[in-house]
């Protein structure tokens, strides 16, 4: 409960800030770990093999959806991306070709580990869900055919192991946040065609009490979030 409870204190905190963050500021390409304090050595690059089933560590399971995730703002659902300045605002409920999956699901789903899973990060914070892949750069509006999609595209099909039928599951900051709307259709349109849209995103994650990692694979308390969103705010 005292963790759901300073959830709701800092969260606005760590949202503005993973809004505010210009998509490239925490990692400029696919499957580049986030932005890491300046004091810090960075890590070695590795290069891409096919990402690895995510998976939780075994732990209680949120009652329900939460109200914010299943929250219905009269938007209409569009096979179009949303332009890179209106990233920040209220989402459809729905997305043409995909489907929308919600906290108690994913959490279920990861905890079994369920091994076809590539999990998603399309936004630029320093924390994330575990064993989420960062795709930051797909959030951006623009077209089909641009050099997003195509260098999003070449990333899928090495991280999936060209298997278009791999379970995908993209999300970003929450219910008012359309980066990752916008890289789920990204991957709908390339033709994988088990896509699912994390609309709670990190918001309802970290409202149900479940576990965030940083850069560096370690887990991240509410009060380690709150800490590294003030000190992103600080370096814009």
């Amino acid at each position: 409960m005292s963790a759901v409870i300073t959830w709701a204190v800092c969260l606005p905190l760590v949202i503005a800030s993973c809004l505010a963050m210009p998509v490239a500021s925490a990692q400029d390409s696919f499957g580049a770990p986030a932005r890491q304090p300046s004091n810090q050595q960075p890590m070695p690059a590795r290069p891409l093999q096919p990402a690895p089933a995510s998976r939780l560590p075994e732990m209680a399971m949120p009652a329900s959806m939460s109200s914010g995730e299943a929250q219905d703002f009269g938007i209409a659902a569009t096979r179009k991306l949303r332009p890179s300045q209106q990233l920040h605002g209220p989402t459809p409920t729905s997305i043409p070709g995909g489907k929308v999956i919600a906290t108690r699901q994913l959490s279920e789903m990861l905890q079994r580990g369920q091994d076809n899973v590539l999990l998603l990060h399309a936004y630029g914070a320093p924390e994330h869900l575990p064993g989420a892949q960062a795709v930051a750069p797909a959030s951006q509006g623009g077209r089909f055919d641009d050099q997003v999609q195509r260098e999003f595209g070449q990333y899928l099909r090495q991280a999936s192991g060209g298997d278009t039928s791999r379970m995908l599951v993209v999300y970003c900051a929450g219910p008012q946040c359309w980066g990752s709307y916008n890289a789920a259709l990204r991957a709908i349109h390339m033709g994988f065609r088990n896509v699912y849209w994390y609309r709670g995103g990190i918001e309802a994650w970290g409202q149900a009490g479940l576990p965030l990692q940083d850069a560096q694979g370690q887990r991240v308390g509410a009060s380690g979030a709150m800490r590294q969103g003030a000190s992103a705010q600080r370096e814009q």
